[in-house]
């Protein structure tokens, strides 16, 4: 299947956004500096008539237009350069101003609004909740009153139809703001339980799951500021001729006529499946040849992903990226131990990707252990003893030191043991001061996490999620644009980082003593949790730091926690082409870490030769190195999607999966473009006075040439 152009999120019964690029730039104009008002777009038309047009009126036109060039010469805004043509006006009325949209995705059930080409309407700003629309509007609107304002436009049709678009300002957040556009529990549609009504993320509101029909942007600062002075501009001069307005393209351009749904969309190849590649690793690398000795499995796993309302800024800081960092810092602790092939039990660590989307990554990764896909090589699903989920550490720091909670699944023997595994490593970290505690008996259950997938599998698994809350989240930003680097802090995750990696070998140890000199020699590296910091939480440096670089060449210097699309062939994903900068490398740092040198160690550029090899760094400049290593890439997606004659079909629910009637199968549309872009006009009535003037010269023209004509035949015959 070829390249097919990046499609935006088209969401079907729900509007959402999520993630992204590098935000797209859209046009605006630069109302902060003084200059002359650019020729009203009248005046353009007319010199743009007197331009193109022909006919004997085109030379009264365009005498019409240079006359109103040569009294009211337009300035370039910044400088004094003269404009020389119609196209350098134009250009000069707008200026680029970094914006990120809220875009629609397909599921099973959902119906898409294809929309109108362009929504073009004045900028007002809603300063509080009982503000009203007089006409059609373009909202700015402050962060800390969205929540309200979506909640209220849902539930007042009136207000709703009087909603063109909304731009939502970067600024307005203080300490005791809590968003949340999720819901209240989060994808409850997959916990294994009964008790729905228990609220995990009690500042959800759940606006991004509703459906709206009009375009949503998030400004960034600087953009914040312009549209901000425009607004004021337009209450100021509220009865005059002048008004500033958005000109917003919407997303759903490309989608076909009947393709409302994710299966119908698929047939008609107008859209593809969320996803991408998940990841996995064994320390040490296992052996194929020693299928009839496997060890028991433990299995560690966390998430790549988030979700947002803006996708674009789904950085997912806390929660899940804390627990990918500590996950990532707790294998390169336990990759220095030099006796850990001679531990009981097998260490295996997995990143799922698409979790936030219906877990994608975890349901078809135990879909492709079922089926024995070579993607699991080496593992399987009745090896796997226990699974050790670590979930949202960032924000553990409370009263001084870091307390975090275990959420076992159930009260099996094995899972209060893997309690006790963490405690005891607790208490090896001494000083550090690293506390656990069980989470409390009163919830229902084990939070939203991955951990679901494996008992929705098998309600029996042993499992456990590291936390760092007890009964409701502590993170007051969950998938929402503001959980960034700020809201997370980096002890917290280190001291995750360490928990896990002790925990782990004690785990890992099984009935044997535990040698505690070994124990206490398992230490984290800090500064590798800061440097992954700033490598996957923000632009500067971003993807572009030294660790990354070192393993790949990243196509984009700020990260990207959306899962995008899927768009490589199911078949074959251990050279994916298509795999995002995030996942490849997850997959080179992990193959780095679990490794042993080849016996040959020559460089590589792609695959090595030797069975159980893989090329690390491949993408760096002078090749990569063949290492042992049992790294793979596992496809993430719907597991009721099937490739198959070219096309994605969507299957029937299947009865032996109890999470199959709950997969929302989500798509994302393809797409043109998407874009805003923020302008001044007049007032119509003063269009019709500069149209009646043009008139009114050009009679006037015709009669002077009239009269000047018969004068001059006068003049001639009296000669």
């Amino acid at each position: 299947m070829g390249r097919r152009r990046r499609p935006i999120k088209a969401q079907q019964h729900f509007v959402i956004s999520p993630a992204c690029s590098s935000g797209y730039r859209v046009a605006a104009v630069d109302e902060t500096r003084e200059r002359r008002r650019p020729l009203p777009p009248p005046l353009l038309q007319i010199a743009a008539a007197a331009a193109m047009g022909g006919g004997s009126t085109a030379p009264l036109l365009a005498a019409f237009a240079c006359v109103f060039l040569a009294v009211f010469p337009p300035v370039a805004s910044g400088d004094a350069a003269t404009l020389e043509s119609v196209p350098d006006l134009v250009k000069a009325m707008y200026i680029n101003v970094e914006s990120f949209p809220c875009v629609r995705l397909l599921n099973h059930s959902g119906q898409v609004d294809p929309g109108h080409d362009k929504v073009i309407a004045p900028i007002v700003r809603f300063g509080n909740r009982n503000d009203q629309l007089v006409q059609p509007s373009a909202v700015l609107l402050p962060l800390n009153q969205m929540t309200d304002f979506f909640l209220r436009v849902s539930n007042d049709p009136e207000l709703y139809r009087k909603i063109a678009g909304v731009l939502v300002e970067a600024n307005g957040v203080d300490n005791m703001l809590e968003f949340s556009p999720d819901r209240k529990f989060p994808q409850q549609a997959f916990a294994p339980y009964s008790n729905l009504s228990h609220h995990w993320n009690p500042t959800g509101s759940g606006i991004m799951w509703n459906k709206y029909d009009f375009p949503v942007f998030l400004l960034s600062e600087e953009s914040t500021q312009t549209l901000q002075n425009l607004a004021d501009k337009n209450e100021k001069s509220a009865n005059g001729y002048l008004a500033n307005v958005a000109e917003f393209d919407l997303v759903m351009q490309t989608t076909k006529a009947g393709t409302h749904d994710s299966e119908s969309c698929l047939r008609e190849q107008s859209c593809l499946p969320l996803g991408g590649q998940s990841v996995w690793t064994s320390l040490p690398p296992i052996s194929n040849s020693s299928t009839k000795h496997q060890k028991p499995i433990i299995m560690v796993t966390a998430s790549q992903d988030s979700a947002s309302f803006f996708r674009d800024r789904s950085l997912g800081a806390d929660s899940p990226i804390s627990g990918l960092i500590a996950l990532l810092t707790a294998v390169d602790a336990l990759s220095h131990l030099h006796d850990i092939s001679n531990l009981k039990k097998q260490l295996v660590f997995a990143v799922f990707n698409g979790e936030a989307w219906g877990y994608l990554g975890s349901r078809k990764f135990l879909q492709e252990l079922d089926q024995g896909a070579d993607s699991v090589n080496g593992i399987s699903s009745l090896l796997i003893d226990q699974v050790l989920e670590i979930g949202s550490v960032g924000k553990a720091i409370s009263q001084g030191y870091p307390l975090f909670y275990a959420h076992a699944a159930g009260n099996s023997s094995i899972s209060m043991k893997m309690v006790d595994a963490l405690q005891s490593a607790s208490e090896s970290l001494g000083s550090d001061n690293v506390k656990v505690k069980p989470a409390a008996s009163s919830n229902p259950g084990v939070p939203p996490s991955s951990l679901m997938s494996f008992l929705g599998k098998n309600s029996s698994t042993p499992g456990l999620v590291l936390e760092d809350f007890d009964s409701q989240f502590s993170n007051r930003f969950y998938h929402s644009t503001l959980d960034g680097p700020a809201n997370v802090n980096s002890s917290s995750i280190a001291a995750a980082a360490a928990l896990i990696a002790r925990s782990l070998y004690i785990l890992a140890s099984a009935d044997l003593p535990i040698d505690l000199i070994t124990l206490n020699t398992i230490k984290v590296n800090v500064s590798l949790v800061e440097e992954l910091i700033g490598c996957l939480l923000k632009c500067d440096p971003g993807l572009s730091c030294g660790i990354v670089k070192s393993f790949i060449s990243p196509s984009n210097s700020c990260p990207s926690h959306y899962v995008g699309v899927f768009q490589d062939l199911p078949a074959g994903t251990q050279f994916p082409s298509y795999a995002d900068d995030i996942s490849r490398f997850i997959w080179n740092f992990l193959a780095d870490r679990t490794s042993s040198l080849a016996g040959n160690s020559s460089s590589c550029t792609g695959q090595c030769h030797d069975e159980g090899e893989i090329c690390v760094g491949a993408e760096v400049e002078g090749g990569g190195r063949c290492v042992v290593s049992t790294t793979r890439y596992v496809p993430a997606y719907s597991t009721r999607l099937k490739f198959e004659d070219n096309v994605w079909h969507v299957l029937p629910v299947n009865s032996s999966d109890p999470f199959s009637a709950a997969d929302p199968v989500w798509t994302e549309s393809f797409w043109n473009t998407i874009g805003l872009r923020v302008y001044a006009v007049q007032a119509t009535s003063y269009d019709w006075l500069v149209l009646l003037i043009g008139i009114i010269i050009t009679v006037a023209s015709y009669f002077a040439v009239i009269v000047g004509r018969s004068y001059i035949s006068k003049i001639i015959k009296r000669d």
